[in-house]
């Protein structure tokens, strides 16, 4: 019995095989039998089309990502320039604050005052001060605010006081 030409030719029964065919120079029968050719077929379905879809998508979320990016940058730089123009404000007020207090603390009457704090004034005056001690005035001590000069204490009752706020002042 010869042995086909085709090399992928393996017998079920290993006693069909010739006697003058050795089992030293047999190749193993797994390794003989023929595999098909993968190179034309895709791997995976993994086509040069659909790698470039790919990339392509990858791209666009990526510039679209550095877009919103540069976009939110935008917004912050916009807020923190009014938050600027606020303080800048602010400080424009403060600063003329301050000038009007220096104008304030340069006048002669004022220099006059605050020298009389600490006892130097005019020949003929005498210098008044508190002791550290004193009690405190009560509320209607004389000059007080709860006391004017000339004003009539209204001293009433709760009803007198919600008569006249429903129906106005009697005179």
């Amino acid at each position: 019995m010869d042995l086909p030409s085709d090399p992928a030719f393996v017998p079920d029964d290993p006693s069909e095989l010739p006697e003058s065919f050795s089992t030293k120079t047999r190749p193993d029968p797994i390794a003989r039998v023929a595999a098909p050719d993968l190179g034309g077929l895709p791997i995976a379905g993994i086509t040069r089309r659909r790698v470039a879809w790919v990339l392509a998508a990858i791209v666009s979320v990526w510039i679209v990502f550095v877009f919103a990016r540069q976009v939110a940058d935008a917004g912050a730089a916009g807020d923190r320039a009014s938050h600027l123009r606020l303080q800048n404000a602010g400080l424009a007020s403060q600063v003329e604050d301050l000038q009007k207090e220096l104008d304030l603390v340069q006048r002669q009457a004022f220099v006059e005052q605050q020298a009389r704090a600490f006892g130097l004034g005019a020949r003929g005056e005498r210098p008044f001060t508190l002791d550290s001690g004193a009690v405190a005035l009560p509320a209607d001590a004389p000059g007080s605010a709860a006391v004017r000069l000339g004003a009539r204490s209204s001293r009433s009752s709760p009803l007198d006081s919600w008569l006249e706020l429903l129906f106005g002042p009697t005179r």
